[in-house]
């Protein structure tokens, strides 16, 4: 997760609220209802969350992945492409 939408000014952003509270909600779910080890960072500006799996992740943790980007997927529908871009990248 990289940027802000630029919905609204910083702080009255729904957009990246939303996002934040979906990205947060998922690595805190893989953490509580997974044994998958990840790693994961903020950026300094708060406006980057960068997540990844060292080793093979669980069905679980798939799962998890899948329901956040549905989510996203959600909200790019609801509010436009032109606020909310992905870009997958399997490494």
């Amino acid at each position: 997760i990289n940027g802000h939408a630029g919905y609204a000014e910083y702080g009255q952003d729904v957009i990246c609220a939303a996002v934040s509270a979906l990205v947060l909600n998922m690595a805190n779910s893989v953490e509580t209802f997974t044994d998958d080890h990840f790693e994961g960072s903020v950026g300094e500006d708060g406006g980057s969350f960068s997540f990844s799996f060292p080793d093979k992740i669980s069905s679980e943790s798939q799962l998890l992945m899948k329901s956040l980007i549905l989510g996203l997927e959600n909200i790019r529908d609801e509010y436009g492409a032109e606020y909310i871009k992905f870009r997958f990248r399997e490494v």
